[in-house]
């Protein structure tokens, strides 16, 4: 068992030492955020499975607080609301829950984030092209090759790892990362 533990140890460490190397998507993913927070935008957060559950912790931490008392940013998980996740995929389909949401609520101004560590999502995907069609901006945290989501996103940010686990792993680090910048920016502007 002990083998097991420190694998999975050696495995996390070897992402994210791959992780170094994204530094700038997550400084160009930062700015982004910094700019719709600024301009009166918000972002809107959209996965699947694990991948949602990052996307409802980083609305969390953008509407509560990470570790600064702030004001509420505005931010909301499209993977949250249990009447438009069944309503939706019974009416409709689950290929377009995501898309749906983005015509209803995303606007010019706003930032669509969609997490998918395939990169094959097509809910994701549909979603996406919704946002780019309403000229709302795009970012994409993403695994293994990027799949086709990354052509399709403005902005890519890849975790190039085959292992789902260690790919959502390093998506939370950057998701943290990314709230512990806007706090400093916060703070250095008021």
């Amino acid at each position: 068992m002990i083998d097991s533990f420190n694998d999975a140890l050696k495995r996390h460490q070897e992402v994210f030492e791959a992780v170094r190397g994204l530094a700038p998507q997550a400084e160009a993913f930062a700015r982004r955020v910094i700019d719709c927070i600024e301009g009166g935008g918000k972002v809107l957060w959209m996965g699947n499975g694990g991948s949602a559950a990052d996307c409802q912790h980083l609305a969390a931490e953008f509407m509560v607080r990470y570790k600064d008392d702030r004001r509420p940013l505005a931010s909301i998980a499209l993977t949250t609301d249990s009447s438009i996740l069944t309503a939706h995929t019974n009416d409709y389909s689950f290929d377009t829950l995501f898309a749906r949401q983005v015509q209803g609520l995303a606007q010019p101004g706003d930032l669509v984030v969609g997490l998918s560590t395939s990169g094959n999502s097509a809910n994701v995907i549909r979603a996406i092209e919704q946002a780019k069609a309403q000229g709302v901006a795009t970012v994409a945290l993403l695994g293994r090759d990027g799949g086709k989501l990354a052509g399709m996103a403005d902005l890519s940010v890849t975790v190039t790892c085959q292992e789902t686990a260690r790919i959502q792993e390093a998506h939370i680090f950057i998701g943290h990362w990314l709230c512990e910048i806007i706090d400093t920016h916060l703070a250095k502007d008021h």
